[in-house]
């Protein structure tokens, strides 16, 4: 089937639920309007449309292609990054001075979400260039934003973002990887890096790499790495690229899915590089490059689920079998099979709540830098710290469920290659493992994000959750507003809860044993709140005579669906949150091999 932008929901959550006129209001944004925020998002649909979506079954068969030191792009990768890159998608939010847009984060999530829909190993590429540019316009040095960043911003140059070692994954405090200075300002790169994503390919005439590597007289673990930039060629002092750096892709790995993204092992062999902000501070920095990366997979989860829900859409509609329970016609399309018709409007509920917790995040962060006061801006600066670790695991993990039930929709054709249904669960199944587990992202959820100013951001939260009680009780009678006020009683607990074991001098194991339960109910009832407003929206909308009447109906129903299928289970989410760390360690590695 052929991938479909779904611009008006976009357009949709963003005004009505993620609250982007909020970032409009600041004034930080002058050149941005709605007509404008329409063009941007119909010319990405269109883009994702007609030159992504047809190259992303050939780009999983065919694959990226390593040989001889190089790496080559899937067919057609390299001429469609071109026109992506001609077309400014890499600098919407860069600024003005770098040659960027300087648009709202928000709406740069939107716009790339249809391109992780439409080829989620394409998007990986500029994604990374967008994480290495915030990273350099918030620690580079003035000589290094004039030669890199109008580069990457142009979408000229890509960006790679180089941390994982063999013996060091998620604990970065153990790579190796040195930096030794050259005595005039440069420093040789030496080690060997795993897992880096577009880290060669010859869709670009140069790579900027940014490498965590360790300095001569370091300290030992996380407080002694250091943030490079190395370029795959060097650049001459009139832009032009010279010789090629000493490094280069010695394989690509051999991966579960999104084969068209060349997953790179990289060897340093005295590469020349420069320093990016202060000497063993780079963890701190490289953090504004994954934070940014981190809300981006977040979106990628989004995109894949809404490619594998239309997929297992069309499906539905097409294929016949059985007798309808509502008509009574024989050999009816199973869409009209109660539990298909429930399960794809859970899928849709889940996409719906998923984007909007992105796109809502993506307004926090503007609103931290540009809202009036500095109190307002600390305000939203916790908004956006306690969304960033939701948006990326709940937004992922829902990518994965989604794309699992998309192949279920299709029954056992699912399972058969040919229809696609198992490349999105395939391409899906990376992103809870991208920039830190989801598991991490709880662990940082419940250890630092939930803690900062004595729990006040998940405070505010929670009062704002229930502040929509009465519009929603205004909409919906019984169970709908019954689900919501239970839920939010069961995140208000599970939050105070957190917070008392996190003060107790033995409570670090019961937190973190509660880390992954917690963080799925703040998603769960985080996106049930999103739903909520843009349920309460959609009934503004119809009872001031604008719109699609039955399109906006959907939206309420929407809430109604959630509310049944998630929020009905928020309660059940406490026993798990409360199980403590002693029933964890009783589970030792003797019980587990027993």
């Amino acid at each position: 089937m052929t991938y479909r932008a779904p611009i008006r929901d976009l357009m949709f959550t963003l005004t009505e639920v993620a609250g982007i006129d909020d970032v409009a209001a600041t004034g930080a944004f002058p050149d941005y309007d709605a007509e404008l925020m329409g063009a941007v998002l119909e010319a990405a649909g269109q883009f994702s449309e007609g030159v992504l979506a047809p190259l992303n079954k050939i780009g999983d068969q065919k694959g990226s292609l390593y040989a001889n030191g190089t790496v080559t792009a899937a067919p057609g990768f390299a001429d469609a990054y071109r026109q992506f890159a001609e077309g400014g998608w890499t600098g919407l939010t860069a600024s003005v001075e770098a040659g960027g847009q300087a648009l709202p984060k928000a709406l740069e999530l939107a716009a790339y979400e249809t391109v992780h829909s439409a080829n989620m190993a394409f998007g990986l590429c500029p994604m990374l260039s967008l994480a290495a540019i915030e990273a350099l316009e918030a620690h580079g040095t003035e000589e290094q934003k004039r030669v890199y960043l109008p580069k990457l911003v142009s979408g000229e140059w890509t960006g790679a973002m180089v941390l994982t070692e063999p013996g060091a994954g998620s604990d970065l405090g153990s790579l190796t990887a040195t930096a030794t200075p050259n005595g005039d300002g440069t420093y040789a790169l030496n080690g060997q890096k795993i897992f880096i994503t577009w880290g060669d390919h010859d869709a670009t005439d140069n790579i900027v790499h940014m490498v965590l590597a360790r300095l001569p007289d370091a300290p030992a673990g996380p407080k002694g790495i250091s943030l490079f930039l190395a370029s795959k060629f060097h650049v001459k002092e009139d832009g032009t690229l010279g010789a090629r750096n000493a490094f280069r892709p010695v394989g690509v790995e051999h991966k579960l899915g999104i084969h068209a993204s060349p997953t790179c092992v990289m060897s340093y062999e005295g590469a020349t590089a420069t320093l990016v902000g202060e000497p063993n501070q780079g963890l701190s920095h490289m953090f504004v490059m994954m934070n940014a990366a981190r809300l981006a997979v977040g979106v990628e989860g989004v995109g894949i689920a809404e490619m594998a829900y239309q997929h297992a859409l069309a499906y539905a509609l097409d294929r016949k079998q059985g007798r309808s329970v509502w008509t009574g016609q024989s050999n009816a399309p199973i869409i009209d099979h109660p539990d298909v018709r429930r399960t794809l409007s859970v899928m849709k509920a889940r996409i719906a709540a998923a984007r909007a917790i992105c796109l809502a995040t993506g307004v926090a962060a503007d609103l931290a830098k540009h809202a009036a006061t500095e109190e307002d801006r600390r305000r939203w600066k916790g908004r956006e710290d306690l969304f960033t670790p939701i948006a990326k695991a709940w937004s992922t993990d829902i990518g994965c469920e989604v794309a699992s039930q998309g192949v279920q929709i299709h029954g056992g054709m699912g399972f058969i290659e040919e229809t696609g249904a198992a490349q999105y669960y395939r391409d899906a199944r990376i992103a809870p493992i991208y920039e830190g587990t989801n598991g991490i992202q709880a662990m940082d959820l419940v250890g630092r994000k939930l803690s900062m100013d004595g729990g006040q951001a998940a405070k505010d939260l929670i009062a704002e959750f229930k502040a929509t009680l009465p519009a929603l009780g205004r909409l919906y009678s019984g169970k709908p507003v019954e689900r919501f006020a239970n839920a939010i009683e069961a995140v208000q607990d599970a939050t105070l809860w957190i917070l008392d074991r996190k003060a107790a001098t033995d409570g670090a194991p019961d937190v973190l044993a509660a880390a992954d339960g917690y963080l799925k109910l703040l998603g769960d009832v985080t996106g049930g709140w999103m739903l909520a407003k843009g349920a309460i929206a959609a009934k503004a909308h119809l009872d001031a005579g604008g719109g699609d009447a039955a399109w906006l109906e959907g939206k309420i129903a929407l809430y109604e669906v959630y509310a049944a299928n998630v929020l009905g289970h928020a309660s059940s989410r406490l026993a798990t949150i409360g199980q403590g760390g002693a029933l964890l360690e009783r589970m030792s590695a003797e019980v587990l091999a027993g």
